[in-house]
């Protein structure tokens, strides 16, 4: 199994073999520098920390810089680790390489992408939970149109039973698209296209490894 981390560039369309449009997502996926290895003997695990894009030193915490620096490769803007024994068995690394696309996945094949939400900030129950509204909009009703209504009764329960839907935080969550199709890749620009839309919005950093379904 194979993985790496990129960011979500955007949404556009090709055109298959019988002409027709396929909306594909636009994922740009760099060679990912190794700025540490684990191990069993001094973590416990196998692992590598990788990073990916660049910003100025000044813009990285003291104690980070001085651990990005010794790879040499500059200092990340996103930084993950990734466990050897599931995505890179029987591989071994040292500090300073890179993962690249070439040759990581295939046309046709699926893979499985992972990115956070576009947050849609404090939101009520009609958008958040897709409820009808409390009353009608008419019969003179008023300053009551987008309410939840009734939540729980007096003293029996005399609560408000847990899962309940109610306003609250919307969107900005961790989520795994499954067994999205690779349309094609172009591993010379780092990009990497796949069919229909991946979680999160433009320019966010997405993790895409192969597909554990199909």
């Amino acid at each position: 199994m194979n993985a790496i981390y990129g960011r979500k560039v955007g949404m556009t369309r090709m055109f298959d073999d019988q002409g027709e449009s396929v909306p594909v997502t636009v994922l740009e996926l760099p060679p990912n520098v190794v700025y540490q290895v684990k191990t069993d003997e001094r973590e416990g695990y196998k692992a590598i920390q990788i990073g990916v894009g660049q910003q100025k030193s000044q813009r990285v915490a003291k104690p980070l810089s001085r651990h990005c620096a010794k790879a040499k490769k500059g200092f990340p803007k996103f930084l993950r680790e990734v466990r050897l024994d599931r995505y890179f068995p029987g591989k071994e690394f040292a500090v300073g390489d890179e993962v690249t696309l070439d040759g990581l996945f295939e046309v046709g094949s699926r893979v499985d992408v992972v990115g956070v939400t576009v947050g849609k900030g404090f939101q009520g129950v009609i958008k958040r939970h897709h409820m009808k509204g409390a009353q009608t909009d008419s019969h003179g009703t008023h300053e009551y149109f987008r309410h939840g209504g009734s939540i729980g009764n007096r003293k029996s329960p005399g609560k408000v039973f847990k899962l309940r839907g109610m306003p609250g935080h919307m969107g900005h969550e961790q989520v795994m698209q499954l067994g999205v199709k690779v349309v094609a890749v172009r591993p010379e620009e780092n990009l990497l296209l796949v069919r229909g839309s991946v979680p999160g919005p433009k320019n966010s950093y997405v993790f895409v490894r192969s597909a554990v379904k199909g």
